[in-house]
């Protein structure tokens, strides 16, 4: 029963959130609202989630998180690196094919989601059969190795979160 009025509860409390800061102001009416959009989005979206991810391994996830978060400041600094002080000439752009070994759905959109935040890598498309993902890198003397540490630094633990 309480599954139909609360299909996804972690984005119930997400899009609560998110109204709340998108208003920038905490209110009565302003929560009362955030509440409704969280219990409305969520039952009106149930029907297109048919398979919800399960989250078996949380503090994985979380460490996931933090991990792209410490990334996505390296790569700031990297990037604007090569954009203050390395001529056009010098910067050697690279189209990388990252094959896959996930499966589920959740799991390569997270992995293509990471690849795109992270600066100076773009997730540019998935192949038809989801087996492989192209990736555009803005700087790299050694395409292997950056295919190589997407799949060990992001890919193998999405593989753990989501088995």
């Amino acid at each position: 029963m309480l599954r139909k009025f609360l299909p996804h509860p972690l984005l119930t409390l997400t899009i609560t959130a998110v109204w709340i800061m998108l208003v920038h102001k905490v209110t009565l009416g302003n929560l009362l609202l955030g509440a409704f959009l969280g219990i409305v989005l969520p039952v009106m979206t149930a029907p297109y989630w048919p398979d919800r991810p399960q989250k078996t391994r949380p503090l994985k996830l979380a460490a996931y998180v933090a991990l792209v978060f410490w990334d996505i400041v390296v790569a700031n600094i990297v990037v604007a690196g090569i954009i203050l002080f390395k001529r056009n000439e010098d910067i050697k752009s690279a189209w990388i094919n990252v094959p896959l070994d996930l499966t589920n759905a959740e799991a390569i959109t997270l992995l293509a989601g990471t690849i795109t935040m992270t600066p100076g890598t773009v997730s540019a498309m998935l192949a038809a059969d989801g087996r492989s993902i192209l990736v555009h890198c803005l700087h790299t003397d050694d395409p292997v190795a950056i295919r190589d540490e997407i799949k060990t630094r992001y890919e193998a633990r999405l593989m753990e979160i989501f088995p």
